[in-house]
């Protein structure tokens, strides 16, 4: 996790590369688990009596002054230490996560190109680039940024899910599926691993994806949060037991947001499947209206709006 301002502000400029050092052992989950501190409570949402109409009270947070000073630290060290290409790289690539869990996506790609200038073989910038290309519907590009995540690390399971969700948006559903598939066999009892393979099956087959992920329904956790939203997709939950159950058993301030996003997103596919599109679009908007930039289904609301817009100009 990201060292707190004060011990930064304390570090002696002979102890800064012993400082540099330990962060740059810093992974990626540790990167986001310390934003989930500094961003307490970006948004804090609540379902509005009729989600159908699109009705959100959305009261927002500012972000803790602390993440801007932690960036302003940050661009200090880049701009002023001593540091190793390695080192360099790794500074970069951590403010670009930083600047994309805000939104502020030109920035953080910036950012990620720097990085792998200074460290080609920076899986995990190639596989931040792959969705920004998927985001903005450049999918060879997008392809080619996954398949050097993979040549990089075989083991990245991730890489399969982000390639499978842009030859999904590619319209490639065989390929996605296959990918999608992967990403399910790393982890059965994930239950969001079990929803994108669904999703994408069912472009395929939808009678063979709803046998499949009953199936699959039967190896998670009855207490996880995402089983829910399978439940509501198998027709066992509604949709206001959804909503209820996002407000029980929270552990942090972010998390019934974080909650909304997803159940708002994955709501509106099951709309936007039973050609329901005003209704879809109106809970796309809603998962955009949460602002958990990093979450996956806050990535592809805006790709899912357009679609649909697309499609009902051509109607």
């Amino acid at each position: 996790m990201l060292l707190g301002i004060a011990m930064i502000e304390a570090i002696s400029e002979a102890n800064k590369v012993k400082w540099m050092t330990y962060q740059l052992r810093t992974t990626t989950v540790a990167v986001m688990a310390a934003l989930s501190i500094l961003l307490t409570g970006c948004v804090s949402t609540q379902l509005g009596q009729n989600a159908e109409q699109g009705q959100l009270i959305v009261a927002p947070v500012m972000p803790d002054y602390k993440l801007e000073v932690t960036l302003a630290r940050l661009n200090d060290i880049l701009a002023s230490a001593e540091l190793t290409v390695e080192q360099r790289a790794r500074f970069h690539y951590d403010r670009g996560v930083i600047y994309d869990s805000v939104g502020l996506r030109i920035l953080s790609r910036i950012d990620f190109h720097q990085a792998l200038k200074l460290q080609p073989n920076l899986a995990d910038a190639y596989n931040f680039l792959g969705i920004y290309y998927t985001q903005e519907g450049e999918f060879e590009s997008a392809y080619e940024a996954f398949d050097a995540v993979l040549d990089l690390s075989p083991d990245y399971d991730y890489a399969y899910l982000n390639r499978g969700i842009a030859l999904y948006y590619g319209e490639r559903n065989e390929l996605a599926l296959s990918d999608m598939q992967s990403f399910y066999d790393g982890d059965e009892q994930d239950g969001y691993r079990a929803l994108w393979l669904y999703i994408i099956e069912a472009k395929i087959d939808i009678e063979r994806a709803q046998k499949h992920l009953r199936a699959h329904r039967h190896k998670l956790a009855d207490s996880a949060w995402s089983t829910i939203i399978i439940d509501y997709y198998l027709g066992d939950a509604s949709r206001e037991q959804v909503f209820d159950l996002a407000k029980q058993g929270l552990t942090h301030p972010n998390e019934y947001a974080e909650r909304l996003c997803e159940a708002y997103f994955y709501i509106a596919k099951v709309a936007q499947q039973q050609q329901r599109y005003n209704d879809a679009a109106n809970y796309f908007r809603l998962a955009l209206a949460t602002n958990i930039y990093d979450f996956v289904e806050h990535r592809y609301a805006r790709v899912e709006l357009a679609k649909i817009s697309q499609s009902l100009n051509q109607e």
